[in-house]
């Protein structure tokens, strides 16, 4: 005889592994610190300022 597979625990596991899997993407995805967001837009600030602070005179800021 075999045995009595209980078909639920099989969709519940099933469901868990995709939740997990999908969870996995989004932390790649998203995944940035508080600190880390901070820390990027400092240097960005900074990587700006610095551009315009070498800026010639009479230079168009942007040339659209």
């Amino acid at each position: 005889m075999s045995n009595v597979v209980n078909l639920n625990r099989f969709r519940k596991q099933k469901a868990r592994a995709e939740k997990e899997a999908q969870a996995g993407e989004n932390r790649v995805k998203f995944g940035r610190t508080k600190a880390e967001k901070d820390k990027a837009k400092r240097e960005s600030e900074q990587a700006k300022r610095h551009i315009d602070a070498h800026r010639r005179d009479g230079d168009d800021p942007d040339p659209a």
